[in-house]
């Protein structure tokens, strides 16, 4: 067996800050840069989605000009 076809599992990783409701229009009324305020805070948890199953909680780490996520607890069968 060819030992790259292992290399090719596609996972889709989703990361959830926060939410927000808002209007389609105004949606569609954002441009480039636009903000849209969440109703979390940084140093709220977030959670990690792995192909759109709830796989772990995390937190946000910002290192100089990049976002990152730490992963601090992974979810168990009974939890989701």
């Amino acid at each position: 067996m060819n030992s790259q076809a292992y290399n090719r599992v596609m996972v889709e990783i989703t990361v959830v800050l926060g939410r927000a409701h808002m209007p389609v229009r105004q949606l569609l009324k954002m441009g480039r840069g636009a903000v849209i305020d969440l109703d979390a805070k940084h140093e709220d948890e977030c959670w990690i989605y792995a192909n759109g199953e709830l796989v772990a909680r995390g937190e946000i780490m910002i290192v100089g000009e990049k976002i990152g996520v730490s992963i601090t607890r992974l979810m168990s069968q009974l939890e989701i």
